[in-house]
């Protein structure tokens, strides 16, 4: 679902779960020379808090280790990388899609 939101939105989806050991990336598109690094959380209601909510410090954390491999295998020259979440909230009224661009950054390596 969240995959073909972005598609609808111009992006390109060129990696579903990319997979470094035993983390992921559910979602990495393009754009232009632009590469989102795309978390995807769903939820049933918000009885456990909003979906985008979901992704902490410790997620962020894998994300980026993920996505250090993705563009160490894959990058090329001049794209610019950012990441994204997609909150899906799926409730008897419908679906609603929440796209954070640029959700967050990564401190830089100690």
């Amino acid at each position: 679902m969240a995959a073909r939101w972005l598609e609808r939105q111009g992006w390109a989806v060129i990696a579903r779960r990319f997979r470094s050991g035993h983390r992921d990336l559910d979602l990495v598109a393009r754009r232009d020379d632009l590469v989102a690094f795309v978390e995807v959380k769903a939820r049933r209601g918000l009885g456990f808090g909003d979906p985008v909510a979901a992704v902490g410090w410790r997620k962020r954390r894998e994300l980026g280790r993920s996505a250090a491999v993705w563009v160490d295998r894959f990058g090329r020259p001049g794209e610019a990388y950012r990441f994204d979440v997609i909150g899906v909230l799926l409730t008897p009224a419908g679906v609603r899609i929440r796209h954070v661009a640029d959700a967050f950054g990564l401190p830089p390596p100690s």
